[in-house]
């Protein structure tokens, strides 16, 4: 397809003639077939639902074909309308438009759907099972058509996938807002999701799937790197005499979407990792692309290596295909010392792919998962309760297990595993709790990123490079509570494009804090404008961050105040970004533990060399970072405490409220 054609296809939306069916590819990893949970007066609904994209010379031909992807999938995709075209993110000037901003937001769309970066792209999910971007390909096709034609005085206003249209704005405004999943709270359990995306009304966006921000596994792989590496360091200070981590082994797994970050943060932090992954398709795909070292289908296999590699003392990262309870179990058995322990399966997503039961096929799991949901769910949880039992053994011979936010220790209670200390508490902390919480996220530090629009590694490299010198010359003056975080951040960025981590576009991901994020975004911008960067560049985070999300399971775990399962910050932060120069904003229900459990919000900017982008840099990262900050003080976090006091006595105009804290013995008097 030429350029041309391209364009035209884009500018096209719906098409006036009805394009043939597309076949069915068994190459690509599907999702897997939802449960039929509709009435038969439901899926009517759900046809008038579908049909009403398209004009009424199509429904007579298209009716009985969205029925029968109802009946043999649990959804209407509209397989029919997959693009011809080849799904990756182009250079910023191919896409026909008349904003430059919305070219970004449509390179940043297909970059999302690349089967490179997608985790079931003919399926528009991205990550975690059932994180999309966009309900069907009718959607995908109007948002992109609308996207060609809006001016920098619109705005585009996205429900749940949904493009409801363009409305009038200011250029100041942002070009697209986003929200995915904001249900009535009593109608936020499983199984309404379940119903309402199957009506194709709502639809779970995760984090940055269905914000348009995802940047392949590279997006976690900062995070998991620097979570590998002080679990390791706590593990160290617990055995005296021993000098590095070279030698320990770290196992969890899941390599399907975020998850796939693991054996690379494994390779990066120095220590040995094993990964289990039910899905050959993704273990392959993770292998195919560099991500992880061996494969290996035989635990007789796998056992055998994994200690010839600890004695070694080796950095390499495996991948068990098959099914982590028999991994976990076999390690247990046969007495293999595991100094690190956790977990990525898609436990947000239990009943339907997140999480597949052992003794079972994957296919005989997908077949149960939609013929006969209970017995799939006793499975399910009969398979946690022999995983935590496995994982209980070894952490009594002195593994750190921790829970990676994916839900795990949430649904193993549920299930009625044995992960309850008699207080009431997880016998396990969450990994925001015991690191990414007081070490990072108190103090500001989160998963910033950004995006080259041309799509050259060599503006990549720039960026690299300005982030170093920048960070470098910002750790002359920083306080002593964050100069490891900085060191750790600044020897990330230095190795970042030895460790070949770009999948899809050319992006790349750096924890730092909201001066870090300042002033490199304002350093990409002067590059920018005298052409040291070709093109704009797209600004952007994980919503996994210090004040994007509200999630007493994961980001806000270590909020004691008893504010964790509030909302107000999330909510908060993606007014204050839309009003302060983000170019989209996105406000999501359901996150990495689940539907119902968690608000989140993100944002993205493009910058490109000019006065708005400099006060738009200056004004909402601020802001993003910050808002999160003076919330975390406020629930007495010791670090968030310094670092908003800090930022006061250097802002004008700042001025945030602050705890008084009240001594023990006053309140112990009482009770």
């Amino acid at each position: 397809m030429t350029k041309e054609e391209f364009a035209a296809d884009i500018r096209a939306g719906i098409p006036d003639v009805l394009p043939e069916p597309m076949p069915y590819d068994t190459e690509i990893n599907h999702a897997p077939k939802r449960k039929d949970i509709l009435t038969k007066e439901e899926k009517k609904l759900a046809l008038r639902n579908a049909l009403r994209y398209f004009p009424k010379k199509f429904h007579a031909t298209l009716a009985p074909e969205f029925a029968e992807e109802l009946e043999k999938f649990g959804r209407i995709y509209m397989y029919r309308f997959r693009p011809r075209y080849e799904m990756y993110a182009r250079p910023i000037d191919e896409y026909p438009h008349k904003s430059l901003q919305a070219a970004a937001i449509m390179l940043m769309i297909q970059n999302n759907l690349n089967p490179a970066v997608a985790q079931h792209p003919h399926e528009l999910i991205i990550y975690g099972g059932n994180g999309a971007i966009f309900q069907n390909w009718a959607q995908y096709r109007l948002t992109m058509k609308y996207l060609s034609e809006m001016t920098d005085e619109q705005t585009l206003v996205m429900y749940s996938g949904h493009p409801l249209g363009l409305f009038p704005s200011h250029k100041n405004a942002p070009r697209v807002v986003v929200t995915n999943g904001m249900v009535i709270p009593n109608y936020s359990k499983p199984d309404d999701w379940e119903r309402m995306n199957a009506l194709g009304v709502s639809q779970y966006g995760q984090m940055t799937a269905g914000s348009y921000m995802y940047i392949g596994p590279q997006g976690i792989v900062h995070g998991t790197t620097i979570t590998v590496m002080n679990a390791a360091r706590m593990q160290l200070k617990k055995q005296p005499g021993r000098k590095d981590i070279h030698r320990m082994l770290f196992v969890s797994s899941g390599l399907g979407g975020m998850s796939g970050a693991q054996p690379k943060a494994g390779n990066i932090a120095g220590v040995v990792s094993v990964v289990a992954e039910i899905n050959p398709l993704a273990a392959q795909k993770r292998y195919d692309q560099g991500w992880v070292d061996e494969l290996h289908t035989s635990l007789d296999e796998l056992i055998p290596s994994v200690r010839k590699a600890v004695e070694e003392r080796k950095t390499v990262s495996m991948a068990y295909v098959g099914n982590v309870v028999d991994l976990w179990e076999r390690l247990a058995e046969e007495d293999i010392k595991v100094d690190l322990g956790s977990d990525q399966t898609s436990l947000h997503n239990p009943w339907a792919g997140g999480y597949y039961p052992v003794g079972m096929t994957l296919e005989e799991s997908k077949k149960m998962m939609a013929d006969d949901p209970d017995e799939f769910r006793n499975r399910v949880q009969a398979s946690l309760r022999r995983q935590v039992a496995a994982i209980n053994k070894l952490t009594e011979r002195g593994m750190y297990f921790f829970d990676y936010g994916n839900a795990f220790l949430l649904q193993s209670e549920r299930a009625g595993a044995d992960i309850m200390l008699p207080d009431g508490r997880f016998r396990y902390p969450s990994y925001v709790q015991d690191i990414m919480g007081p070490m990072f996220f108190d103090y500001g530090f989160g998963p910033f990123r950004w995006v080259c629009t041309s799509g050259n590694p060599d503006d990549l490299a720039v960026t690299d490079r300005i982030a170093a010198e920048v960070l470098e010359e910002i750790k002359k003056t920083a306080p002593e509570e964050i100069q490891g975080q900085m060191d750790d951040n600044i020897h990330w960025i230095k190795e970042a494009g030895r460790n070949h981590l770009v999948v899809g576009s050319q992006a790349r991901i750096l924890y730092a804090d909201a001066e870090g994020r300042t002033k490199i975004a304002l350093a990409f911008n002067e590059a920018i404008k005298r052409g040291e960067i070709t093109r704009p560049v797209v600004l952007g985070r994980d919503h996994h961050d210090v004040s994007g999300t509200d999630s007493p399971f994961r980001e806000t775990s270590n909020i004691y105040d008893g504010s964790q399962f509030c909302a107000d910050m999330a909510v908060q932060n993606v007014i204050g970004d839309s009003f302060r120069g983000a170019t989209w904003v996105s406000l999501h229900n359901g996150g990495g533990v689940g539907w119902g459990e968690v608000i989140n919000g993100g944002f993205g900017m493009v910058i490109d060399g000019g006065e708005d982008s400099e006060r738009h840099i200056r004004e909402m990262l601020f802001w993003d970072v910050n808002n999160g900050i003076a919330r975390r003080s406020w629930a007495r976090n010791e670090g968030s405490m310094h670092s908003i006091v800090r930022e006061m006595e250097r802002t004008p105009g700042l001025k945030v409220t602050m705890p008084n804290l009240v001594d023990d013995s006053v309140i112990n008097e009482i009770f």
